[in-house]
């Protein structure tokens, strides 16, 4: 099948790369404009971009699939479908309905729980035991369109978002090469999604890393493995310094706070133990602001800190 393939980093890529290896043609690869990063702010194409031109495969980075050359570019093309992968913008009818076969959207969520930008984080932060990968047919409302078929996996106790992505896209990756089998031989069945069973999954946003230790162990827990590695769980230690939390770990045998206020710093045996609304959490890991990966151990002696100093959001 001729397709071309809409999507963004770092999910979008093992899916590309896989749909290369495959016996299909890719007619062209969508992503979004190269934007500045880095130091320097220099513009530097993704990873994406760089395997697509790798392979010889022709690259389209419109400003919007609005527009409307775009779109007439896209359909010269031919495609028999488009997939799409994490592409960020909500498609319109003239490019949904571009290919014979529609597009197909790779969903990392098992609809229709988490539809939305973020599903990956929403999973973790709901203390979900599993999620997978959705094959879905796009249609105009978000994420709503029939199921062609799903790949489920528990997620792991001390899975981060990072890590949770990287399982699916290589998941979603083989999913979308089998789909395209089942489109092309005419064995595709879609089922439509339960209205009723969904939630939604809203874009995460830079602020929203901030701790807030008036929540309990177990749930800033899942918040830093949501956060990590973007937009990072971040607060303010006891000096007064911004601190990202890269690992926790709720105290099992602490059942309450006590008496000390939430974000109150015990140091026990060495290791910093931080009160919550619920319980106790030892910082495992942290990075201090402009500073690598440190343990909780380490960082407390630099910072020679003492129970009692109370951290902040």
């Amino acid at each position: 099948m001729r397709v071309a393939f809409l999507g963004s980093p770092p999910f979008a890529t093992p899916v590309l790369r896989k749909l290369l290896d495959s016996r299909h043609e890719v007619v062209a690869l969508v992503t979004r404009p190269d934007r500045p990063g880095g130091r320097g702010l220099a513009v530097r194409a993704s990873p994406l971009v760089e395997l697509a031109r790798e392979r010889g495969i022709r690259v389209l980075q419109p400003e919007t699939t609005k527009d409307p050359a775009f779109v007439a570019e896209l359909e010269s093309l031919a495609p028999d479908v488009l997939l799409v992968a994490s592409y960020g913008e909500i498609l319109r009818r003239d490019v949904l309905d571009l290919a014979p076969h529609g597009a197909l959207n790779v969903h990392a969520s098992l609809l229709p729980r988490h539809r939305g930008a973020s599903p990956i984080q929403a999973a973790i932060l709901a203390d979900d035991p599993q999620t997978g990968v959705s094959i879905q047919r796009m249609v105009l409302a978000l994420d709503e369109g029939d199921v062609l078929s799903e790949v489920r996996t528990p997620i792991g106790g001390r899975e981060n978002a990072g890590e949770l992505l990287e399982r699916l896209s290589a998941l979603g990756a083989d999913a979308s090469t089998a789909a395209l089998e089942l489109l092309e031989k005419g064995d595709a069945r879609f089922r439509p999604q339960d209205p009723a069973a969904a939630t939604y999954a809203r874009r995460i946003r830079k602020e929203d890393g901030r701790v807030d230790w008036s929540k309990s162990a177990a749930e800033i827990d899942r918040h830093v493995r949501a956060m990590t590695p973007w937009p990072e769980a971040r607060a303010k230690s006891p000096d007064g310094r911004e601190v990202v939390l890269l690992d926790v770990r709720p105290v099992a045998e602490a059942q309450a706070a006590g008496t000390s206020a939430p974000g109150t710093l015990e140091v026990v045996d060495g290791a910093p133990i931080v009160v919550t609304g619920h319980g106790l959490l030892e910082i495992v890991a942290l990075k201090p602001a402009g500073r690598s990966r440190l343990t909780g151990a380490d960082w407390l002696r630099g910072a020679r800190l003492e129970s009692g100093a109370r951290f902040t959001s």
